[in-house]
């Protein structure tokens, strides 16, 4: 069938069922599936409400013809089977963040207004999940009517642990073999052909806190993956002795002691530009006016070099190549653990350095300051070259949809796209559209995305997933 046929099937199929689509993406919103481990059982390891979520999706891939499967609810799968068992395959996730405050909408219903869907999971990722099981729908309908199979299994992975730790991805990984070829549509178009190494790393000093040390408690940041526009410290210090600074309040904190509140501007630790890190702001308070013992000194002067820049250049690890962004150095938490200072950090690395060359410099720098560096959560970078087949494919069926000529692109950030041999990340948040300001984005209240932009990307799906299933694999 030519392409031009093809497509105004396509779009005579969602002007058909678009209603439908919008009924059960509101089914699936209607779940608060928030990670709940403290409920988890056997066949529910998420929680009890993670898996309503899975068996609400399974649910409709069933009713939409697909055949579909529940695996010990750690992630689920509905085929369309074809010619071969070899599967091309998508993947969006049925868990969402907490909720959280400032809603104006109902956060666990669709609303529809002035052409915008509301609502938590919308865009990340229940919208997005919906859309691929209307995608694997058309072409199930249309083996059912004609008895003709794709060149290729067509499976839409139902993924439920995403937004914590992708454990349902591995889990899966270690039972099933892997796609030819993966999109998630859980990112931007046009496509996310690579994503930036990431490493956290800790930094430890000795035990230089006690009776007779300036600092007594060191508090700051949440999460490790997030640049801290908070933080605060108590030192020992006398009355009157301390004056705040632009952005940095002092009260007192007891007998003796002051309290230092630093605000900042935080961020999400792969886009550090125009952020300003609370806790390096207080770092360069202490060691201006000499709020340190002479132990408490080394591991202050390794933190301003930690937070002098945000590239690594300051600590001797910024690396670039031709495919990604400089590399990425921020410090996320700092709290008191007994004795010792523990500070945390976020690395995003391009291909041109490895998170074993990040730890041996920072193990340096850390012993040179009397203190430690240890290494944990290694993602190693992966990258699909733009010239590739599949690329081609997706960015030319996205630009045809959309009159642009954009091209495929490299984050910081990390989607479900790294854990598979060959996947990316495709839509269906398109870059170009405005929102209004009362359309919140993923992860904050009213979240929200364009009506005609999910319409637009249920077609941009089908269409590719019909131009992929021409190649050899």
């Amino acid at each position: 069938m030519a392409d031009e046929e093809l497509k105004r099937e396509v779009d005579a199929y969602v002007d058909e069922v678009w209603e439908d689509v919008v009924k059960d993406i509101d089914y699936l919103v209607q779940v608060e599936s928030v990670e709940d481990l403290e409920h988890a059982e056997p066949g529910k390891p998420w929680g009890p409400a993670p898996y309503e979520a899975l068996s609400r999706a399974l649910e409709v891939a069933a009713r939409l013809g697909l055949d579909a499967h529940d695996c010990d609810g750690y992630i689920g799968y509905a085929d369309v089977p074809g010619e071969s068992q070899k599967y091309l395959a998508t993947i969006a996730h049925t868990d969402i963040v907490p909720l959280g405050t400032g809603w104006t909408f109902d956060p666990l219903r669709v609303t529809r207004k002035d052409g915008y869907l509301i609502g938590r999971g919308v865009l990340d990722d229940k919208g997005p999940f919906v859309l691929s099981l209307y995608a694997a729908h058309f072409f199930a309908r249309r083996l059912a009517e004609s008895g003709k199979r794709l060149p290729y299994t067509l499976r839409v992975l139902v993924g439920n642990n995403e937004e914590t730790n992708m454990a349902d991805v591995e889990w899966y990984l270690n039972h099933f073999p892997q796609p030819e070829f993966c999109f998630s549509p859980d990112a931007d178009f046009p496509v996310i052909c690579g994503e930036k190494g990431h490493v956290n790393i800790t930094l430890t000093s000795g035990d230089i806190l006690g009776p007779a040390s300036r600092i007594v408690e060191f508090d700051g940041g949440t999460v490790t993956n997030a640049i801290p526009g908070v933080a605060s410290v108590t030192v020992r210090t006398g009355a009157g002795e301390l004056a705040p600074a632009q952005g940095i309040d002092v009260e007192p904190a007891g007998e003796g002691l002051v309290k230092l509140t630093a605000h900042g501007k935080g961020g999400h630790a792969s886009l550090p530009a125009g952020t300003v890190n609370a806790i390096g702001m207080l770092v360069e308070y202490l060691l201006e006016n000499g709020v340190y013992t002479a132990e408490e000194r080394p591991f202050l002067q390794m933190e301003r070099l930690v937070f002098a820049t945000t590239d690594g250049s300051s600590l001797g690890i910024a690396a670039q190549d031709d495919a990604f962004d400089p590399l990425t150095a921020i410090g996320g938490t700092i709290r008191t653990q007994g004795a010792r200072l523990v500070q945390t950090m976020d690395i995003r690395y391009p291909t041109s350095t490895t998170a074993d060359v990040l730890l041996a410099r920072m193990s340096t720098i850390a012993a040179a300051h009397k203190s430690t560096a240890e290494a944990s959560h290694d993602m190693k970078p992966f990258y699909i070259a733009p010239t590739s087949e599949e690329i081609k494919t997706l960015v030319s069926t996205y630009d045809e949809f959309t009159g642009r000529d954009d091209q495929a692109f490299t984050i910081g950030g990390g989607t479900y796209a790294r854990h598979f041999a060959r996947a990316v990340a495709f839509g269906p948040h398109d870059p170009h559209v405005v929102d209004p300001e009362w359309v919140g984005p993923e992860h904050g209240p009213d979240e929200g995305i364009e009506e005609d932009t999910l319409k637009r990307a249920l077609k941009i799906y089908i269409v590719t997933i019909a131009r992929l299933m021409r190649l050899s694999y």
